[in-house]
Formats: C-alpha cells, sequence, structure tokens
C-alpha cells in the first residue's frame, strides 16, 4: 500500500508538472464533486477520452494521487479526466454511484465533440464504472459517447462486502448491496447496451486473491449473457496494486491495450 500511494503520488506531482491541466473541475455542487482534466499537447474538439474512478474500498483513495495512467495516454494523444467522488463514511454507495454518473455526464456535455469517451476503474472504482453501464442518462439530459470500459480488479457483487470489516464505515445493507451490485442487475433483469459496439474489458491480476478472480469472471460471462461486447483478460505476474501502478509504464501490457482499444474505436 505504501509503495502504491507513492507511486502515485509521484505519477500525479509529474503530470501535473509537465502537461496541459484543468485541476478541481466542478461537476456538481458539492464541495467533494471535482475532476481533473489532462489534456495532450495538441488539444483539439475532437480528443479521445479516458474517465478513471480510483478505488480503496469506496473509503480512500483520492484524484490527487491517482494519475497513474496521465504522462503515457497524453502523450499518445488521449485526454484523461481523473474525478473525485465522496468516499465513505461521508457519501454512501447510492451516492457515489449519483456522483460518478454526473462526472460521466458532465465530460460529454463540456466537450460534446469528443472521439469517444472510455472509463476506467479500479478495485471499488471498477465497481463504479460497471455501474454506468445501468445509468439513466435520460434524466441527466445527455447521453455520453461511450465507446469501452476498461475494469480493473473490480467488485461486482457487493453482497460478500457486507460481512467484512470493511462494511463498518460502508453500513451497507443488503438492499444497498443489491441495487449497487451490477452482476445483480445483469442477473436479475439484463440490462442491453446502448451501443452495442460499447466494449468491456474485464480485467484481472495474475495475483489477485480468489474473490477479486471469481468475481472477475462471473461478471464477464453475465456480460456475455446479455450480448454485450465484453472480453476478459488475466494479467501475468501482477497482483491487485501492480495492476495499477505499472499504468505509469508507457510499455507495460495494460497501458498498450488502453490505447489499442481507444485508437480502434475514436
Amino acid at each position: 500500500m505504501r509503495t502504491y500511494s507513492q507511486i502515485g503520488d509521484e505519477a500525479t506531482k509529474k503530470a501535473r508538472a509537465t502537461g496541459r491541466i484543468l485541476l478541481d473541475v466542478p461537476y456538481g455542487d458539492g464541495e467533494g464533486e471535482k475532476m481533473d482534466i489532462y489534456f495532450p499537447e495538441e488539444v483539439s474538439e475532437a480528443l479521445p477520452f479516458l474517465v478513471f474512478f480510483h478505488g480503496g474500498y469506496w473509503q480512500s483513495g483520492s484524484k490527487d494521487t491517482s494519475a497513474f495512467m496521465v504522462s503515457p495516454l497524453t502523450a499518445q494523444g488521449v485526454a484523461v479526466v481523473i474525478v473525485a467522488y465522496d468516499i465513505a463514511p461521508k457519501g454512501t454507495l447510492d451516492k457515489m454511484v449519483d456522483q460518478v454518473t454526473r462526472s460521466v455526464a458532465s465530460v460529454q456535455k463540456q466537450y460534446p465533440g469528443n472521439r469517444g469517451i472510455h472509463l476506467c476503474g479500479h478495485s471499488a472504482g471498477a465497481h463504479l464504472a460497471a455501474m454506468m453501464l445501468l445509468a439513466n442518462w435520460t434524466k441527466l439530459g445527455v447521453t455520453p459517447n461511450l465507446k469501452g470500459l476498461f475494469l480493473v480488479s473490480g467488485i461486482y457483487d457487493l453482497e460478500p462486502v457486507m460481512h467484512t470489516s470493511e462494511n463498518a464505515p460502508l453500513l451497507v445493507t443488503l438492499e444497498d448491496a443489491r441495487r449497487n451490485s451490477p452482476q445483480w442487475h445483469l442477473e436479475m433483469a439484463p440490462a442491453q447496451p446502448a451501443d452495442p459496439g460499447c466494449r468491456v474489458l474485464v480485467i484481472v491480476g495474475q495475483h489477485d486473491s480468489p474473490e477479486f478472480h471469481r468475481q472477475s469472471r462471473e461478471f464477464y460471462e453475465a456480460l456475455r449473457r446479455g450480448s454485450w461486447e465484453a472480453s476478459f483478460e488475466e494479467l501475468r505476474d501482477v497482483d491487485h496494486f501492480e495492476i495499477l501502478w505499472n499504468l505509469t509504464q508507457k510499455d507495460y501490457v495494460l497501458t498498450q491495450i488502453i490505447l489499442k482499444t481507444i485508437f480502434q474505436e475514436s
């Protein structure tokens, strides 16, 4: 954890020192409803965007130490958005999902000429990204130009979290868990893709724990049953934290997967 935090802090400081940036852009009225936008050197109206949601079991983490992938992606012409949301105990799961939904809508509204928006989340952030597959965009008055999701070492069934110490600040009930579990929604009432071309990549590390492997595999299978264009990747020789911090490297396999996917779709 110490190494993870240190690498995230250093990557963010580097990105803020060397790039074109808008910090603390509001996507709502709440104090914590801010996002940082990192642009490539050549800015145009038609940029592809990657929007990232940090992990931390919904109770830790910050946009201010999460710009792992910014330098490699902006160097290739991708704008990167790092989103803040109200972690527990200040924020409930319902609030976090709502905030993330509004952040994605805000990117679309501010940059309507984008060449595609890809969402990326790690751990709890992958859960929040996956919930965007179920979002009701109509009530926000905009349909984001979603082209793909990168779900990295995520949690998609929240019922097991109820029985762990991680639930102490969350206070998740069974009803909360089901309402905010993309796995449960896809099994009970499968959502059909609004855009059949929107790709979902479910990614897990070889040395992630068995529960992350189980949830990733089962969520991928639920997506396939629901006719989503989904794929599954197990990345060799990485654990739950290395899988993300290695995104600071331009030649890392996941960095290359992200870039290849974005430029195939844009």
